[in-house]
């Protein structure tokens, strides 16, 4: 019981974090909760070794179902949400999840922690080197074909705990879709992508661990409803800083800090 609160302050915290930067810089919050709750699981000895990164994995999912579900009602509110085009990708990215977080399950523990480590490596790099403005437009895929595409992105998304946002909003925005929209649409896919991807790690860790011990499959319930707790409250927050802080320079130092993450995991 004392872990568990322990685990859930810790939480409390980290999702004030993750929630702020979040508003701030318009990034999922995977891409930092998965290295600490990684981390605290480790420190507090929840769970074994070798199940510990896809315990922060599903759980992050499982966290980004809340906070992707208030960002895509403000986007929808503001119509930023291109419903011509949303169903196409929210179906790819759905159906790359749920098969993504079932084969996550099977991988020894180093290859996802290595898959992760260098996806945050080149998330990091295209924040640092990202060009301001398109080269040239490109025509948008037919829905087929744009689906195939975006279930790539989804099963990713799945795999390293995120809500797709890095790889979505990249991937519209090259086949000229107004950066609101992409980032509208991407909201709206945070929320497929968290919740079929949680299915998925629900039911590949139904018999691994107990309901009892405080998991639903490979989910921790403390450790969610701990950043779940703030998160939800800090984003608006952070969206509004936008307006008073330097948000490329914090773009850069957290880019940066992402790069530490990454090695730091890589060489674990």
């Amino acid at each position: 019981m004392i872990t568990s609160l322990t685990l859930f302050g810790l939480c409390a915290v980290l999702g004030s974090a993750v929630g702020f930067l979040a508003g701030l810089l318009g990034i999922g919050g995977g891409l930092i909760i998965v290295p600490v709750l990684t981390s605290l699981l480790l420190w507090l000895k929840v769970v074994p070794d070798t199940s510990v990164m896809l315990v922060a994995i599903a759980t992050s999912l499982a966290s980004i179902l809340f906070t992707s579900t208030s960002s895509a009602l403000a986007h929808h509110k503001n119509n930023n949400i291109p419903w011509h085009i949303a169903p196409w990708v929210m179906g790819g990215v759905a159906l790359g999840a749920l098969l993504s977080s079932f084969f996550a399950a099977l991988l020894p523990e180093d290859y996802v922690r290595f898959i992760f480590g260098i996806s945050v490596l080149l998330i990091a790099y295209r924040m640092l080197y990202s060009k301001e403005k398109a080269e040239e437009s490109v025509t948008l895929p037919k829905g087929p074909l744009l689906s195939s595409i975006t279930a790539l992105m989804g099963a990713l998304s799945a795999m390293i705990g995120i809500g797709g946002g890095a790889l979505i909003v990249p991937l519209l925005s090259h086949f000229s879709i107004d950066m609101k929209k992409a980032i509208g649409c991407a909201s709206a896919c945070g929320i497929v992508i968290a919740l079929f991807g949680s299915v998925g790690y629900i039911t590949s860790g139904w018999h691994v661990f107990e309901l009892s011990a405080g998991f639903i499959g490979f989910i921790y319930l403390p450790a969610l409803f701990g950043v779940v707790s703030t998160s939800w409250f800090m984003a608006p927050i952070g969206a509004k800083a936008t307006h008073h802080l330097p948000v490329k320079v914090i773009k850069r130092v957290f880019a940066g800090l992402l790069v530490i993450i990454a090695i730091k995991m890589l060489m674990s």
